[in-house]
């Protein structure tokens, strides 16, 4: 078996490892803030410890690539984040105004 073999490489922001929606960059975000294979087995008890050396091997051997990878998909989230705050759905808008009115009925019960 090929160490590619463990996950599904959906496009190249996009690594997964195969079987399971989990992203490699979650086992390595865990790694980088100093979790032991064993602990992250804690925080993502669908995946099994072959699977999370798997990750951290394809990491150790990729580690440029990854960590641009990893840069990538960081700024991507900030963007995502960043246009949800500018543009919040209906849903979050509805949420914000209920907030507001429930604050108010606080403020005016005192």
């Amino acid at each position: 078996m090929q160490l590619e073999d463990y996950f599904e490489f959906i496009d190249p922001d996009d690594i997964r490892i195969k079987g399971h929606r989990i992203g490699i960059d979650n086992v390595i975000q865990y790694y980088l803030q100093g979790y032991s294979p064993e602990q992250i087995i804690e925080e993502l008890p669908s995946l099994n410890l072959e699977k999370i050396y798997a990750t951290l091997t394809y990491y150790l051997h990729n580690r440029v690539e990854i960590d641009a990878y990893m840069l990538r998909l960081a700024k991507w989230r900030e963007q995502r984040y960043q246009e949800s705050l500018a543009n919040p759905s209906p849903l979050m808008q509805r949420l914000r105004a209920l907030k507001v009115q429930r604050e108010q009925e606080l403020l005016n019960s005192w």
